[in-house]
């Protein structure tokens, strides 16, 4: 299941294929934020995992703990911490986010959280499959968006989106 931040109905659908440990994708992580809640309900965002675990130490270790979050309802405000505090993602940092955010920290890291590496495999599968070779990688509507992950520039994309609906 993928996670959905706005809308789920939204005519418009930004998928990002994200790594936590990547700075760019920290830094569009607030643009994307406010671009679903700035959109009147006209754009969505959903998010993958692609964590670059061969440059990245910590990136499969996170995505694992953001998972872990989800039976909770609160995989958004990890994904929120888990970019604010990407510098700091060591287990124990981990267990300590998954605490702060209403989720079991038992299951954020270790052997429990193995249980979650299969989402996480699935969306780095289907990434590959799609040509994902690095993040931020976005798509709108299914569209490769190659343009700057910029407020102004994804409000035209999307809403030229919207246009040819």
């Amino acid at each position: 299941m993928d996670h959905v931040f706005g809308n789920a109905d939204a005519p418009v659908t930004v998928l990002e294929y994200g790594d936590y440990q990547c700075p760019y994708c920290a830094g569009a992580a607030p643009v994307l934020r406010r671009l679903v809640e700035e959109s009147d309900g006209q754009v969505r965002l959903v998010f993958r995992h692609f964590p670059l675990f061969e440059i990245h130490e910590y990136a499969l270790t996170a995505a694992l703990a953001a998972e872990s979050t989800t039976a909770a309802g609160v995989f958004w405000d990890m994904h929120h911490v888990l970019f604010k505090k990407q510098d700091r993602l060591e287990d124990a940092f981990l267990r300590h986010y998954a605490e702060a955010v209403g989720a079991d920290p038992e299951l954020a890291t270790g052997e429990a959280a193995q249980q979650f590496a299969p989402k996480v495999q699935e969306d780095y599968a289907t990434g590959v499959a799609s040509g994902i070779g690095g993040t931020p990688s976005l798509l709108i509507n299914d569209a490769p968006y190659g343009g700057r992950i910029e407020l102004a520039e994804l409000r035209r994309a999307t809403t030229l989106t919207l246009r040819r609906a």
